[in-house]
């Protein structure tokens, strides 16, 4: 009796560990972290999101960004109006809370998601231009 439940606890925990590898291992997957160049050259026609405030928006964005602020409450529900099969591509001012975005993208179902290197202040000192 209890070998029977020793060995089925094991199977659970084995289970949970696989269940959790496999989680992470998908949404590192789905997470690409490009330079201003690299990110430059796919985002024509792409989903642009830029997750700052709207203050920090209207100083300045690349062109076709959507500002969605990623301190509203409502964040992942304006993230879920877009395609998940499609790619999306995300910034932020320096590229802190794009990281912490991507992952609730990514945990929301999201396949394909870019995330800029060093935000919107690297893309400015890489000679990108932006607009306001």
């Amino acid at each position: 009796m209890k070998t029977t439940l020793k060995l089925t606890l094991l199977v659970i925990v084995t289970v949970l560990g696989i269940s959790c590898n496999t989680k992470s291992q998908s949404q590192s997957d789905a997470i690409k972290v490009l330079a201003p160049t690299e990110f430059k050259e796919k985002l024509v026609n792409q989903t642009i999101i830029d997750i700052r405030t709207p203050q920090e928006f209207s100083e300045g964005h690349i062109e076709g960004a959507i500002n969605i602020n990623y301190f509203d409450d409502n964040f992942l529900d304006q993230i879920a109006k877009y395609d998940k099969t499609q790619p999306l591509f995300i910034y932020c001012r320096s590229g802190n809370r794009t990281s912490s975005a991507s992952k609730k993208a990514a945990d929301f179902g999201f396949k394909e998601i870019y995330d800029l290197e060093g935000g919107i202040l690297y893309w400015i000192k890489n000679g990108n231009e932006i607009v306001k």
